[in-house]
This record gives C-alpha cells, structure tokens and sequence, in this order.
C-alpha cells in the first residue's frame, strides 16, 4: 500500500469505530448533539468529496459522482437521516480505496525503466578509457565496447571480433557473430572479446534512441478508456439532480399559486415540506453507491482472482479491454519458445556415431563461453577432460579449430567449413547449424535450436476455443524458424525478420483490420513499443525485461502463453458480473426512485436502494475472486 492509501484505510477505520459507538450512544444524546456527533466520522471519511465538489462547481464541472455524492450524503443530513449520510460516505470511501489499490502501482515512466539506455561510452585518451556521456560522442569517433557492456551508438567494427546479443533490439534468437567490417547498433549486448568501433550517428539519431522515442510516442497513441461511472455519471448527475429540483419545485408552486379546487388529486394534502422531504429522499435513493462501489469491486475481485492464478492485471480498463479482444499478437523469442538454446537435432555422416559427434563438438568448444557452445556442453553432459584437448584456437566469427585426443577438429559455422575446404552441406531443420570436421573429414552438423514452450500449442489452441478470430506471430528471427514455429503452433500468420519499429508498423495495420481489440504479448525490451501500442499488452513476467513488464498492461508471472486464456476467462466473467450489478442497481433504484417520487417510499426504502443494493452488489462482486486455475 502506499502512504495515500494508508491514510484513507486509517480514516475509513476511525470513521467506522465513531460511527458505530455513536449509533450506540444516540438513545442518550439530544438531537442536535447527535446531529453533531455523526458530523465528526462525516467529516472524517468525507471532506475530501466535498472539497472535490466544491472544486468542480469552481471549475465549472459539475455533474460528476462527487458532487452528487455530497449533494446525496448532505440532503440526508438535511432529512435527519444522519446515520444515512456517514454510512453513504463510508461504501464509497471502501470502494475508491478497493480501486486505488488496484491501480495505484499500475507503471512508472517507462523511458526510466528502458535498461537500453547506455549510461556511458569508452573514448581512448593516451592510452587510457575514459568514460564519457554517449551524447558527447561524434560521428567518426572510435569508442571501445568491452565484454559484457552494452553498445551505446551505432557504427562500424574497426578493429576486434566478439558474439553480440542481440535479442533485445531484433527478438533474435540466436548472437550474433561479428567481426572486423561489420556494422552493429546500439542496444546490443558485446557477449565477449574487445571492440573498437567507429560511430556513424550520433546518440540521438542512434537505434536505441529511436526505441526510446517509440516507446513514449506508442503509449501516448494507446487508447485509454474512460472509466464507467464518470461516462454515466455526466447524464444520471444532472438528470437526477433536475428531477428532485422539479419535484420540489412544481407541486410547491402548484400548492401557492393554484386553487385548492384545481389542484391535482396527488398534492391533496400536502405542504410544500412534503415535497422538499421527497426531493431529499430521492437524491438519496439517486446515490450511486452500488454503482460506485460495485462495478470497480468487480473488478477488483477479478484482478484478485487472476493473481490467484499467476496473471498481474494492471487495472480495470485492461480486463474490460482483454475480454473485447478478438486478434492476440506474439512475439517468438521468450514468449512462445523457451529463448534458451539446446541440441535439438545430430546428423553425423556415414561411419560416424552421433555421440562421437556431439563429443567431439563439445570439447572442442569447451573453452568458449559462446550460448551455442555452452548448449554442446550441456547436451554432452559430461565432464570434460582438459587433457584430450590441445592447440585450440578460436577464430572469430568462423568458431574453432582443436585438437582432441591428437586429432584436429574443426566446429562452427558454414564459412569456417568453406576456409576448412570441408564437402559440407546445408540442413532444412531450422534452427543454428554447427558444422564439424574430424582430420579434414566432414563428419555431420548439429542443430541448436530454441524450443517451443511445452504449453504453447495448448495455449494457441484454448484462444480459438474462447473465439480468438486472429493469432500473429512477429519475430526478429529468420523466416524458416518463424514459419517453423507458426506451422507447429497452428498460428494464422506470421511476419519474419522484424526490428522493434517494423513490429509497431505490424500491429499499426493490424489495429485497422480488427473489430474488436489487439492484445500483444512479448517478453523483450524490444517489444515494449509493440506492448504500449496494442490495446492491451500482454508480458512475460518470469524471465521477461522490467521495461517489458512495466510497458505491458497484463503480466504472465509464470511465463505460460495458456494463462493468456485464463486471464481472458477471468476477464469476460468479471465484465459479466460487472454488467449484472449495474443493471440491477439500475433497476431497483428506478423502481424506488418512482415510489420515493410518488411519496409511497420512505427513508428505509431509500436506506435499501442504496446501501441494500450496495452490499448485494458487492457480495456479487466477490464471486469473481472465485476463479479456477487452467492446469
């Protein structure tokens, strides 16, 4: 909780311990002490509405729910009903506390959360590194990258060789190797070895600005919806507020100006107290307290219940959103599949074994800390013996040459297999290929591949059950791996080979073709743009970036694509128990509303249209905390 919503809780609890021991001690007291007595838990719980109303009759904006809340809680005061009027103000305090807590963390600045963002680049100064501020560097500068830091402006590789990460910008599944010639950008993390590289922009026209830029610009584009009370509260307040006027005033003009002969049969009998009493009474029963507090609690009960089940929802906009959406959107990498990279398949040739293959990959990998070489050691899965190895030697941007129990073993890529002059060939699996010769020998390649989450079909399968027109799939990676993903997974379409600009274009012309809403979901800092684009952002929250789950709307705390459909379950049911309170709470208070106006109801009526309907409303509001977790 934060400090505001702390002191709200401490005043909802004194104003509820006053106005219990008050209801306790009003047999004892005189009429205007009590009067006095109920305003102290009256003021407590409520000075903030009539200031926020006193404030938008100063502003000129009137008819909103504060100020028909104290125009309500007052005219009971008016009536004598003073017990009414604390007890009013008390729902409405819960249920704005209830909707405070449920929003109050919902993001921070998400440009501060871009962990893309490079803090410093090295400048060589005789001799020495300098660290300097990445927009001090110029266009032809050379700034050296050392292993583990990230790229702070494009430009090109003058001097050194290392593998970049690149996952963060393109989605890729797979570093990427560079060398001497080769242009890399900004955003990019320098997996190993020293890099000099000449910059070719500078820092604000560099990608990782770009990203940035996206990334403010898209979330000031996403469409925001208006929360319901205060739509509904532009027509109900003032037609509420002119019907009590008229009905105080019409029949108390009538009973002064117009014959007691001529008078209609309905003021027979009546002063003109008579009809300020009703007016008084109907602006009570007019309170939209189960409406405010039963539509927010509903959904409150359903962001609870989704946490319940491992789903983060930001607020109530985003489940009424997710429940509305018809076309999902994913990204590959992370979301998908694991984004971690394993052995999947072993083609050895003729004569030799697979496990031969694999251990001789292994070992001679085994002094690189390159993701595909750690993926060969892991799928060896045994220790390896330092004594078979000698003379290694990595080559960059090719992989590595060694000798294993005497005999030279070359490991990487096709262009080290070319320099080898191996007779080697191309595999039709997607995934990364490592190539391995033994004494000048092709002896078969492996694939390292990332695999798909165990539930991602399932996951793609339950959205169409729950009537998902549409599934895209938008990746950074080549287009033999997307479509391979997309045909195992059965998803409608698929687009290859994207940068984080070309994935917000995507879901930009999606966005024109859908009816209903787009929901992206991504687990990247790359996908942040695309997250805060779409009409509800959907991130992977286990191993997902903050700047992803800070720009997303809804987090999948367990990284399971299938609790996207749970969490739209949970959505539409929630919007549906929403919809039951309102036409309920609507329904009741126009019955009483026209028995309070025909002098038939009293306060006690007025008392159960609504704070009566208020606690039915809520009760029906909890039954979405109660929710099943999909297994």
């Amino acid at each position: 909780m934060t400090k505001k919503q702390k002191k709200m809780l401490r005043r909802i609890l004194m104003a509820a311990v006053l106005y219990v021991l008050i209801r306790v001690l009003t047999p004892h007291l005189s009429p205007l002490v009590t009067m006095l007595a109920y305003l102290v838990p009256y003021v407590v719980i409520g000075w903030d509405v009539l200031w926020g109303a006193v404030h938008g009759i100063a502003n000129r904006q009137i008819f909103d729910e504060k100020f028909l809340m104290a125009l309500a809680t007052v005219g009971a005061f008016a009536t004598g009903e003073y017990p009414e009027g604390v007890a009013v103000m008390l729902f409405y305090q819960v249920g704005e506390l209830f909707q405070s807590y449920a929003v109050g963390k919902s993001r921070r600045s998400i440009a501060a959360l871009m962990d893309i963002r490079p803090d410093y680049a090295n400048i060589e100064v005789d001799g020495q590194l300098a660290e300097v501020d990445p927009e001090e560097v110029a266009i032809g500068d050379v700034i050296v990258i050392k292993a583990g830091e990230r790229v702070p402006i494009d430009g090109v590789i003058v001097e050194g060789a290392s593998a970049l990460d690149t996952a963060a910008l393109t989605g890729e599944s797979a570093p990427r190797d560079v060398s001497a010639g080769d242009t890399i950008i900004s955003g990019c993390v320098n997996l190993s070895g020293l890099l000099r590289v000449r910059t070719t922009k500078e820092f604000g026209q560099s990608t990782v600005a770009k990203i940035l830029d996206l990334v403010e610009n898209a979330s000031e584009k996403k469409a925001k919806t208006e929360n319901f009370i205060t739509r509904f509260a532009r027509y109900y307040t003032p037609a509420v507020v002119i019907a009590a006027v008229v009905l105080t005033l019409l029949p108390s003009l009538a009973l002064a100006f117009v014959p007691a002969a001529a008078q209609p049969a309905f003021l027979a009998g009546t002063v003109w107290t008579d009809w300020l009493h009703r007016a008084l009474i109907f602006l009570v029963i007019s309170c939209p307290c189960a409406l405010v507090i039963s539509v927010p609690l509903s959904f409150f009960g359903g962001i609870g219940g989704a946490s319940k089940c491992g789903i983060l929802v930001k607020g109530a906009a985003y489940m009424e959103t997710l429940a509305q959406t018809d076309t999902i959107v994913f990204d590959k990498t992370g979301t998908l599949t694991q984004g971690s990279f394993r052995v999947s398949a072993i083609h050895p040739t003729e004569g030799v074994s697979p496990e031969e293959l694999l251990e001789c990959a292994a070992l001679a990998e085994s002094y690189s800390d390159h993701p595909i070489s750690l993926s060969l050691k892991q799928a060896y899965g045994k220790p390896i013996d330092a004594a078979r190895l000698s003379a290694v030697e990595e080559i960059a941007g090719h992989g590595v040459r060694a000798k294993v129990d005497g005999r030279v073993v070359c490991a990487g890529n096709s262009r080290l297999m070319e320099r080898e002059g191996a007779s080697w060939h191309a595999c039709d699996l997607p995934g990364t290929s490592v190539h391995v010769t033994i004494e000048g020998f092709y002896a078969g390649h492996i694939i390292i591949s990332d695999e798909v989450k165990p539930d991602a079909a399932r996951a793609i399968g339950a959205l169409k059950a729950a009537g998902v027109r549409k599934t895209v799939m938008l990746t950074g990676d080549s287009k033999a791996v997307a479509q391979a993903v997309a045909g195992e997974l059965g998803l409608d379409e698929f687009r290859a080979e994207l940068l984080p600009a070309d994935k917000v274009t995507a879901v930009e012309e999606l966005l024109t073709h859908t009816s209903g809403r787009l929901a992206f979901v991504g687990d990247g800092i790359n996908d942040a743009p695309v997250l805060s684009r779409a009409d509800v952002g959907i991130a992977m929250g286990g191993m997902g970036s903050d700047a992803a789950i800070e720009a997303a709307d809804i987090v999948l705390m367990d990284d399971q694509p299938s609790k996207i459909a749970t969490a739209m379950r949970i959505s539409r049911k929630t919007l549906c128990i929403a919809k039951q309170n309102i036409a309920f709470a609507l329904g009741v208070k126009a019955l009483v509303l026209l028995l309070g106006a025909a002098g038939v109801a009293n306060m006690w009526e007025a008392v159960f249209a609504d704070v009566g309907v208020a606690i039915i409303a809520i009760l029906n509001a909890m039954r979405a905390l109660h929710v099943e977790n999909d297994k």
